[in-house]
């Protein structure tokens, strides 16, 4: 039974597996061997290995979902930070070119704020 589990395991790999599937079948595989482990204890190892493949895909798939929507949530929020990385860069660049082609044109700009700053106080 285990190694029919890791040939299935093996076989799907190449079709591309969810992480709940792979955790399905992981835990699986891994609770059948515990469970034939245990049930060879009281003479039953063929029903051990059945009860704790069930418990163990049960488990795996409820643990590989967690871990499926951690990395989904992890990627969604890496590509926000990239975006916005690119529009800071954008801006920066931005203000840098401003500060080129403006550097002339502030100290002319200063004078006129001053009069309007004084006409306003009139």
């Amino acid at each position: 039974m285990i190694a029919a589990i890791g040939l299935l395991g093996g076989t799907c790999n190449a079709q591309g597996l969810t992480t709940t599937e792979e955790g399905v079948i992981g835990g699986a595989a891994v609770g059948a061997g515990t469970g034939a482990i245990v049930g060879a204890g009281v003479h039953h190892a063929g029903k051990g290995a059945l009860i704790g493949a069930g418990i163990g895909a049960v488990t795996g798939g409820v643990v590989g979902h967690a871990v499926g929507t951690q990395q989904e949530t992890n990627r969604r929020l890496q590509g926000e930070i990239s975006a916005q990385q690119r529009q800071i860069d954008h801006q920066r660049a931005e203000i840098e070119e401003l500060k080129q082609s403006g550097s002339g044109g502030t100290d002319s700009a200063q004078p006129q704020m001053n009069s309007n700053i004084e006409e306003e106080s009139e």
